[in-house]
């Protein structure tokens, strides 16, 4: 029985198919960071409109910080397919700390640097402002900066590939995936 993503290349067109399997590392990386886009604007808003309606800043850290735990379940087991060592647990949350910060930033030079919230404009303005500056831009940034961290410092192999293909696997558990780009 072909797996999810077995059956998901083949309804895509043959000429691209090379490109994601070439890429799917990212590709995954971007599917896993989609879901988690979806569900950090879900959760930002319901925050924002309702226990944290003066507090734009604390509900869009809340939301990603949510956005983050499942972002970071979902890339390791799927996207970077990681085994959860605990150095890999602390620089995944040092890294994502970070993150977090370049998502906010946007949104707190909006709000408090440019003035886009009332009473210097309209409720609606500023909702725009606050989606674009926190949601589209701090989002877009943080991905960039979460894509390059998580490679270099969070998922990494414990050896190179001569050393993981001569480790010993248990039955039935393929060996690793390894990143291309370590020598």
């Amino acid at each position: 029985m072909p797996s999810p993503t077995q059956r998901a290349l083949a309804r895509v067109p043959d000429r691209l198919r090379p490109f994601l399997v070439r890429h799917r590392r990212l590709v995954k990386f971007l599917l896993v960071g989609s879901g988690c886009f979806a569900l950090t604007t879900v959760i930002d808003f319901e925050l924002k409109l309702t226990v944290l309606a003066g507090k734009p800043v604390v509900a869009l850290t809340i939301a990603t910080v949510i956005g983050t735990v499942v972002s970071y379940v979902l890339n390791r087991r799927w996207a970077f397919r990681a085994d959860g060592r605990p150095r890999e647990v602390l620089m995944f949350v040092l890294v994502s700390a970070v993150a977090i910060a370049v998502n906010d930033l946007p949104l707190v030079a909006s709000r408090y640097l440019l003035d886009l919230r009332e009473p210097y404009t309209s409720p609606f303005r500023q909702e725009v402002a606050d989606f674009l500056s926190g949601m589209v831009v701090g989002t877009f940034v943080a991905m960039l900066f979460r894509y390059w961290a998580m490679r270099r410092w969070v998922f990494v192999p414990l050896a190179g590939p001569a050393l993981a293909a001569a480790v010993p696997q248990e039955p039935g558990h393929a060996a690793p995936e390894l990143p291309r780009d370590v020598p």
